[in-house]
């Protein structure tokens, strides 16, 4: 090693001790006074590691997906049980570039085509339904179950028609629905299915981790999300074509599967003749889908990795803080209906729903109203029901049966925190609040 070099190496753990120190003074905690210190629904929550990671990360100055992207590729597949694990810049991308893989020509004549119908609920997040509509695919709405707020699947044989080629759903609030009805509809009526798993990082279902009984998988790592790396999302597959069509949507959609930073590894980068270009063009630019860049920045994956070492803690904590506020809260059952559990199904809880009953003495918004004046956030489930929307006027989708508890969840339903930031005096606060409401009537 060079006296450069050494110098170099020197300073860098200098700096990882600086700031080590920096994060100690900076992110120091703070005392709880309630009513006054916000109670969040969510929030990133991170050590000293994360820092020196990302100014490590920095340091080298790779700028986009480079070594810290690859490992945590490599990593975040094992803990997802997933062969390959594609890293991008948000869970919404995520969704996406699955969705649009499904319509990849490399499929083989089994790629979806416009027109073509995709199974999905009417309760949930808009970027989970919006690449069907950026396909220029149809969704086919169903109702949700109640109290667990996933697809009701004895409504899946009204959906299924002729063009039926794919199930697009989400689980909700970290909590899995019945995937094993689903993938098993799926297996006998021959359709892709993707499982948005961005809620339910950690989540299992007869034993096995959500993200492994489909097609393609996807997870966020928004700062609301289980881990956080900023912004930044994943594609989770099992088969190496899925891997390749997935990668190409996202970088650019060029037919090349070179590593940044790498070039030849087909071995024959200039003996190629796709499409109706000449022999011998340069395979890093022939592009055999209309494809983006969803890319995330090798900073970012930094950032993951320490994440990644916390997860089974998160998971723990999060889990832990859902069963206090289960069991605080467990006199309200005559006023909220609280969320049900699929038998087989082991939640990674990332909030804490509950829904007014029909005929409680306040709605919703009353409620809402109060928990926000005492600093205790809220929030919905997401779009309520999506087809209510501004957004989708207009467009063409299609309903099997009614939607009337996707109504129900767009009229009553709300979540609160549970997410490992959260401290017991902060618990305690959130249930002396809801009881004051609802036993004290105290509502203004």
């Amino acid at each position: 090693m060079t006296d450069v070099a050494r110098g170099a190496a020197t300073l860098r753990e200098q700096i990882k001790a600086l700031v080590a120190e920096y994060h100690e003074l900076a992110f120091a905690p703070g005392s709880f006074l309630p009513g006054v210190t916000p109670v969040p629904v969510s929030g990133r929550v991170f050590g000293a590691e994360e820092l020196q990671q990302l100014v490590e990360a920095s340091l080298d100055f790779w700028l986009t997906a480079g070594p810290y992207a690859e490992k945590f590729e490599r990593e975040f597949a094992s803990v997802m049980s997933a062969r390959h694990a594609m890293l991008v810049n948000s869970g919404s991308s995520a969704n996406l570039l699955a969705v649009s893989a499904l319509c990849s020509p490399m499929l083989d004549g089994r790629e979806l085509k416009p027109g073509d119908e995709v199974i999905t609920v009417a309760a949930g997040f808009p970027t989970t339904v919006n690449p069907i509509f950026q396909n220029r695919l149809v969704p086919v709405f169903v109702d949700v179950e109640l109290p667990g707020y996933g697809i009701d699947v004895s409504r899946l044989d009204d959906a299924l028609s002729p063009r039926t080629r794919a199930i697009v759903l989400a689980h909700p609030l970290g909590n899995p629905y019945d995937i094993g009805a689903v993938a098993a509809f799926a297996k006998e009526h021959d359709l892709f299915v993707v499982e948005d798993c961005c809620d339910a990082v950690g989540a299992k279902f007869d034993g096995r981790s959500v993200g492994t009984f489909g097609d393609l998988a996807t997870a966020s790592f928004y700062p609301a999300h289980h881990i956080t790396m900023g912004e930044g999302g994943a594609v989770l597959a099992h088969k190496p074509k899925w891997k390749r069509i997935v990668e190409s949507y996202r970088d650019w959609g060029r037919d090349c599967w070179c590593a940044p930073g790498k070039e030849n590894t087909c071995g024959k980068r200039f003996g190629w003749q796709l499409g109706q270009l000449p022999f011998g063009y340069d395979h890093k630019y022939i592009y055999s889908h209309v494809g983006y860049n969803l890319k995330a920045t090798d900073m970012q994956a930094a950032i993951g990795l320490a994440q990644l070492q916390r997860l089974p803690a998160f998971i723990a904590a999060r889990n832990r803080n859902y069963e206090t506020l289960r069991a605080a809260l467990a006199d309200l059952d005559d006023v909220f209906e609280f969320a049900a559990v699929h038998p087989k199904a082991e939640p990674s809880w990332f909030g804490f729903p509950m829904r007014v009953r029909e005929g409680a003495p306040f709605d919703r918004n009353a409620l809402v109203q109060f928990l926000e004046g005492r600093k205790i956030a809220t929030r919905l489930l997401f779009g309520g029901n999506l087809t209510r929307q501004p957004a989708y006027e207009g467009l063409t989708y299609r309903v099997a049966g009614d939607l009337a508890r996707s109504d129900q969840v767009m009229h009553g339903t709300l979540w609160i925190g549970c997410y490992p930031g959260l401290t017991e005096e902060m618990l305690v606060w959130v249930s002396k609040s809801m009881h004051a409401f609802v036993r004290d009537g105290a509502r203004t």
